[in-house]
């Protein structure tokens, strides 16, 4: 019997729990249809078959036509649901586990152009800042029938065979009703007195009871301290949290705290990395102090050491581990079999929440197969025959293809010419705020260590190099290096710097620099974060409409929190054309896509950040001595097919090139490339 306290079962009504490791109500954005179909399944089949005690599902399934998903919800709020939950609690009560779903109506957090064009509603008449949909001011009839709308979702939930449901009450419709700071209504449900801003969510609860019976689990997810002004207090909280254990109705407090009308306080409530891990644990443990209810809490608790603290020091019954799991879907069974250092490390990049609210789907930085359990391996089988495989290339492509290839069974000789591996992730990794992504790397070679990847460090290789070693199969990982063409002049931008220069700090920041941003990645706004921090004076440019599109919306908080009180201004719609040295001073030409119009401005220094261009010579050198001549069998490799291209039968080995040595992408692309060749080499 272990005496771990993250293993130790809990009892939660009638439910037992088998230890105190749970994910928390998320939506990954992976319905089809609107329904949990196999891929939903599957997702949180690989968590549960490893271990984990509960499966919170959905984050949130929507219970009425006028609260239309923002991005790919479930909708509770159609009888096809059923089979659909069914299949996915089936899914992981084989298993073990134990799943609930969380339900809610959004509210004013949503739109009114998704769906059936119903206009949204709350019982603000504000817009929420991160939706912008002017709503409705909640009527009588509407309250009545989003009432009979919660009952009828949970009645779905229960015959599709859920243990649980949890009510979502921060952020949406629920919660706009009980905080002063969204409730615009006069009347029972009106914001005068705490009872009548909390009537409406109550009452939802007692109908919910009513329908599903006392046995069904029910418990709220809720916001006890909005921190901010005018908003609910802490005291407020804790208030709210007892009226809520002395209801009776509930079986579980899901505390939280903050607000999520904003990219900013969203950030807060769901740190990312570079901030405070479990900022929130000690005030989720002053509510089970207070009301001894069931408590559960889930905010940046990305390593087991907090996890096992949270529960050995009583403050969680369950704690919530959801982007640990997004990284690593078995970090419960790693712990049972005592491999915690085998884990797959969260680096917080919070890749997987910036996706779903641009409309994408929820994938880890550094776990490809997460989301793709249908057709990627989190556990890598043995090849049945064993080949020698050489890898040019230590960044996180070349470092993913040697772990698996490794994993395979396979020889595997690994070249890199910088003297440390890592590649951007470790000019990433400069900045104090992302230092948290060297851990991509650390994971890695920790991996390769284990089954004996052989490194060479400060090499350059060349052709008969590579030859030399007489391999069966080729993978050329050298990344890319910075672009510093103008975007389809075919001339070469001089006296430039690049946004790596910066970030590395080979070159220090001018006094009056512009930062032109072509790729809108995070190199530019590193750039600048480190210029502003030194005194510049700092112009960020981008011909796009929005400025650094792709760094996307809780990672741009710390950049701009950085950069609020420093001397920075961003431009957006204005094309660098030209740059030419003009006494001591460089002089911009600078137009515009959206008509003829120039102007020349003076800098001191002007840094470009356009990605990267391949280090691709290599492989051309290589290409005609290989079997496939560098060709990839697309269809194979979307299929998870073997590899089996011949367009040169004398050639002595398969060549492929994965990451930046084919065009400028991202972290997660390069791993994703990585994984889906070598998984069946």
């Amino acid at each position: 019997m272990t005496k771990d306290p993250l293993l130790q079962p809990f009892q939660l009504k009638h439910l037992t729990l088998r230890n105190r490791i749970m994910t928390t109500s998320h939506e990954p954005a992976y319905p089809e249809d609107g329904m949990p179909k196999d891929r939903y399944r599957a997702y949180h089949e690989e968590r549960a078959k490893a271990g984990v005690a509960l499966a919170m599902t959905a984050g949130s399934a929507a219970v009425s036509r006028d609260s239309p998903p923002v991005f790919n919800n479930i909708l509770a709020y159609k009888d096809e649901v059923v089979p659909w939950i069914q299949n996915l609690s089936d899914g992981c009560h084989e298993h073990g586990c134990a799943v609930m779903i969380q339900l809610t109506h959004l509210g004013r957090r949503t739109t009114w152009n998704k769906g059936d064009w119903l206009p949204s509603l709350s019982s603000s008449k504000h817009r929420e800042p991160a939706h912008r949909a002017f709503p409705k001011l909640i009527e009588d009839w509407d309250i009545e029938r989003i009432i009979t709308d919660f009952a009828d979702a949970a009645e779905r939930m229960k015959a599709g065979g859920m243990d649980g449901i949890e009510l979502q009450v921060y952020g949406h419709l629920l919660d706009q009703f009980w905080s002063p700071l969204t409730n615009d209504l006069v009347g029972p449900y009106g914001a005068d007195t705490l009872e009548n801003r909390m009537r409406f969510p109550l009452d939802v609860l007692a109908a919910i009871r009513k329908r599903v019976g006392d046995e069904f689990i029910v418990g709220f997810r809720y916001t006890a301290d909005e921190a901010q002004k005018g908003g609910i207090t802490e005291k407020d909280g804790l208030k709210i949290s007892q009226i809520l254990a002395d209801s009776g109705q509930l079986d579980f407090l899901n505390v939280v705290r903050g607000r999520i009308h904003t990219d900013p306080a969203m950030t807060d409530l769901i740190p990312i990395q570079g901030m405070k891990s479990a900022p929130h644990l000690d005030f989720a443990g002053q509510v089970k102090k207070l009301t001894g209810m069931p408590t559960f809490h889930a905010a940046k608790i990305p390593d087991v050491a907090t996890a096992r603290h949270a529960v050995a020091a009583g403050l969680l019954d369950m704690v919530g581990m959801t982007r640990a799991h997004m990284a690593d879907p078995h970090v419960v069974k790693k712990i049972m079999e005592g491999r915690e250092d085998d884990i797959r490390p969260c680096v917080g990049a919070t890749y997987c929440l910036d996706r779903i609210y641009e409309a994408g789907d929820a994938l880890c930085i550094h776990n490809a197969a997460t989301g793709r359990e249908l057709s990627m391996p989190h556990t890598i089988q043995p090849a049945r025959e064993k080949r020698r495989v050489v890898i040019v290339g230590a960044g996180p492509a070349g470092l993913e293809a040697a772990r698996v290839a490794a994993e395979r069974g396979h020889e595997v000789v690994v070249f890199e010419a910088q003297p440390e591996p890592g590649g951007q992730v470790r000019l990433t990794a400069q900045s104090a705020r992302r230092r948290e992504m060297i851990s991509i790397i650390e994971w890695r070679m920790a991996q390769c260590a284990a089954r004996d990847v052989t490194f060479h460090f400060n090499t350059l290789v060349e052709e008969e190099d590579v030859v030399a070693l007489k391999p069966d199969v080729v993978i050329i990982a050298t990344g890319g290096m910075p672009n510093t063409e103008l975007f389809e002049t075919g001339k070469e931008a001089s006296n430039v710097v690049t946004s790596w220069d910066i970030i590395a700090g080979d070159i220090k920041p001018a006094q009056n620099i512009l930062i032109y941003d072509e790729s809108g990645d995070h190199a530019g706004l590193q750039a600048a974060e480190i210029a502003a921090a030194a005194g510049a004076t700092v112009e960020i440019m981008t011909p796009d409409r929005t400025f650094a599109s792709g760094v996307m919306a809780m990672n741009l908080v710390p950049y701009m929190r950085a950069l609020q009180d420093k001397d920075v201004t961003f431009t957006v719609t204005r094309r660098l054309l030209d740059v030419v040295r003009n006494g001591n001073k460089l002089t911009a030409t600078i137009g515009t896509d959206y008509s003829d119009h120039t102007a020349e401005r003076d800098y001191d220094q002007v840094v470009l950040n356009y990605g990267t261009l391949p280090l691709d010579g290599l492989y051309f050198d290589l290409k005609p001595l290989s079997s496939n001549a560098g060709a990839v069998d697309h269809d194979a490799l979307i299929e998870g097919g073997t590899q089996s291209v011949l367009r040169n039968e004398n050639g002595a080995f398969q060549l492929f090139r994965i990451g930046d040595a084919v065009s400028a992408r991202n972290t997660h692309a390069a791993i994703y490339d990585a994984l889906r060749l070598v998984k069946d080499l």
